[in-house]
């Protein structure tokens, strides 16, 4: 039986969460929405044309279109990872686990492809991955399970088959209704909320993982 791993990538791959978040609220302040990095949580996992029509039902600003504004984020962004991006705890090494165990792997995200590749490139991981796919690509994002269905058949791989591991509730969502199991590695605010318990397994930081453990996760 073939199983595949299908990673997120911002707050499980890299820490980009906090860079995504300097973002955001550098960009709406400047349009004159009082956003704070405490609201940030609240639109983690969107695509970022759906923060940015999230802000806009609460704050309208006038003068600069959304399409715009994602623009800046995504370009800020982009600038950030790719002076400050790290890898999150044990991910780097869990990808490459994966690799020696020769697991198909693929990527499913709400970011967009070009943004994906920066943070490959940052974290050295250009040809680590089977299937990249971004959910600006697809009719819906995360929590729609479109992103994770699309990287499973891609993959060759049934969803049923498919290990995700995700770091948002969102995410999560979006890979369970997929039908596949999911490895959770919420941010340390996050980890009490119980919607995580839908998760098959919740972890601390991937740097627990070693061989031993995921083989016996792919076996059971």
């Amino acid at each position: 039986m073939d199983v595949a791993v299908i990673f997120d990538m911002d707050g499980v791959l890299i820490d980009s969460e906090p860079l995504w978040c300097r973002a955001e609220v550098e960009v709406f302040n400047n349009l004159g929405v009082p956003l704070q990095e405490s609201m940030c949580s609240q639109t983690m996992g969107l695509r970022t044309s759906e923060v940015v029509s999230y802000w806009y039902a609460q704050f309208p600003w006038t003068g600069t279109n959304q399409s715009a504004v994602a623009e800046r984020i995504l370009s800020r962004v982009g600038e950030l990872v790719a002076t400050e991006g790290k890898p999150m705890p044990g991910a780097v090494e869990t990808v490459q686990l994966c690799q020696r165990m020769h697991l198909p792997l693929a990527l499913a995200t709400s970011s967009p492809i070009h943004l994906v590749y920066l943070v490959l490139k940052r974290l050295g991981l250009q040809d680590a991955f089977d299937v990249l796919n971004s959910a600006e690509t697809e009719e819906f994002g995360k929590p729609h399970p479109a992103v994770y269905l699309t990287a499973a058949r891609r993959l060759g791989v049934l969803p049923s088959n498919c290990i995700a591991v995700e770091d948002s509730i969102r995410g999560m969502m979006s890979a369970k209704t997929a039908g596949m199991r999911c490895i959770v590695v919420p941010a340390a605010d996050e980890r009490d909320n119980p919607q995580f318990t839908t998760a098959d397994i919740a972890l601390d930081s991937l740097a627990a993982i070693n061989q031993a453990w995921l083989e016996r996760i792919i076996n059971s």
